[in-house]
């Protein structure tokens, strides 16, 4: 039972990365910016579970390291996407207007 559970997350893995790809390779480049944005708030919800993942008060130590790994990639994820979202938004303001 544990095999074929294993087998079938590993699937809906893989078919959420190709799903996601193919997704935003069809994004036209104005929508960028919004899209970003939600993708932040999202990996904020992801964020908060990994930190739960990684303070969970169980002794399996294979949980935590997860947890731990999913966190410092959330927080990548969010703090590059403020950087990009940032410069993008730089490109719309007026050359008077920069400070």
């Amino acid at each position: 039972m544990e095999t074929t559970l294993l087998i079938y997350l590993f699937f809906v893995f893989l078919l959420s990365a190709v799903l996601g790809f193919e997704l935003i390779s069809k994004v036209p480049s104005t929508l960028h910016t919004p899209l970003m944005s939600g993708s932040n708030a999202i990996s904020g919800i992801a964020i908060v579970g990994a930190l739960l993942a990684a303070g969970s008060g169980t002794d399996d130590s294979l949980s935590r390291w997860l947890g731990l790994a999913a966190l410092i990639a959330a927080t990548i994820n969010v703090v590059g996407g403020y950087l990009v979202t940032d410069r993008m938004l730089e490109m719309f303001k007026k050359k008077d207007d920069k400070q």
